[in-house]
């Protein structure tokens, strides 16, 4: 069965791409770490329990970085970056716990997630929470122009959600919708993060659009490719079981790929699987089969380089400097990462 898992070498490029980015915002992101601890508290000892579990687990921190590194990017010297930063990573680790509850996800990056550990109604409020953190820390910043950037976002993020709720298990669902969704759930996030850092530095318009396109094309890009290794990468790279989107019946480009360039009799399997969720024992071996067949992963991370060449070419504007080549390089980490 044909793999969408990079090669060695384009891993360890990719990897590399993500540490040079790490390393040039490393002072202003253990600032960030500082805060996002700091701001967690709570006189209610399961709010940063619960809360550590999912922060403290090793995520990339990405999203911040991508602010750290948009503000550095225009030539920002102050301090303002920092708390929003953690605003972003309060926004997106409340996304997660919610997701995972209404996924009933068990694992995330391989651990167990937060509702597994302390159910789903902590893990909901303690998103709750993160959220209410996060539009404290817009407040404190006092800019109505971020305050607006980053509310619409959490909104926009809230509608992707339950967009997807909606045309899950819907094998009818176009490509269209399916971008839509996307775009909405993990894209405007990086949008966002990325946009504020031209903010705070006050940078023109223009730039501000720059940087607002190069994080919603990556965020489509890692989404994309997040569909595609749900079916294709061993858990221990993944850092969560094979198929999951399969068995809750999302509705994917993946699945979308196949289930257009099927036969009839493939058709009926994909909606007895996922419309009807009668699932068998062997139906995620198929459905990886077909995919394979019908080279639906191959092109899904064909598309999630497309728009990582938008993402890059929306940089042009800016000096060539070490943040570009590392913004530009982070594109490849996010689509040729296998985790």
């Amino acid at each position: 069965m044909a793999v969408v898992i990079p090669l060695d070498s384009e891993r360890t490029r990719a990897d590399q791409a993500f540490r040079d980015l790490k390393d040039l915002v490393g002072s202003d992101l253990e600032a960030v770490n500082e805060v996002i601890i700091r701001r967690m508290q709570s006189r209610v000892d399961l709010i940063p329990t619960l809360a550590s579990h999912l922060i403290a687990a090793g995520g990339k921190r990405l999203r911040p970085m991508l602010t750290l590194a948009s503000a550095k990017l225009c030539g920002f010297g102050g301090n303002r970056h920092i708390k929003l930063a953690a605003c972003v990573e309060f926004i997106h680790t409340a996304t997660l716990l919610h997701d995972d509850v209404v996924d009933a996800s068990d694992l995330r990056r391989g651990n167990a997630t937060a509702n597994a550990v302390f159910g789903n109604e902590a893990s909901v409020l303690v998103g709750d929470f993160l959220f209410s953190r996060a539009f404290q820390l817009m407040v404190e910043d006092g800019s109505l122009r971020v305050l607006a950037i980053l509310a619409n976002a959490s909104a926009v993020i809230a509608e992707g959600e339950v967009l997807q709720l909606v045309i899950s298990n819907d094998t009818t669902t176009s490509e269209d919708a399916y971008l839509e969704v996307i775009a909405a759930k993990t894209a405007a996030l990086f949008s966002a993060a990325c946009r504020i850092g031209a903010v705070v530095a006050d940078r023109p318009k223009a730039e501000e659009d720059a940087l607002e396109s190069f994080g919603r094309n990556l965020g489509i890009a890692f989404q994309l490719v997040d569909d595609a290794l749900d079916y294709s990468a061993a858990q221990a790279v993944l850092g969560k079981t094979v198929g999951d989107d399969f068995r809750e019946g999302k509705i994917t480009l993946p699945v979308l790929l196949a289930f257009r360039r099927g036969t009839n009799a493939e058709r009926t399997f994909w909606k007895r699987a996922l419309e009807e969720c009668e699932q068998r024992p062997g139906d995620l071996d198929h459905a990886q089969g077909l995919m394979t067949k019908h080279a639906a992963l191959a092109d899904t991370i064909d598309r999630a380089r497309h728009y990582g060449a938008i993402a890059k070419d929306a940089l042009g504007i800016f000096a060539d400097t070490p943040v570009k080549q590392a913004l530009t390089a982070v594109v490849d980490f996010c689509i040729e990462r296998s985790h």
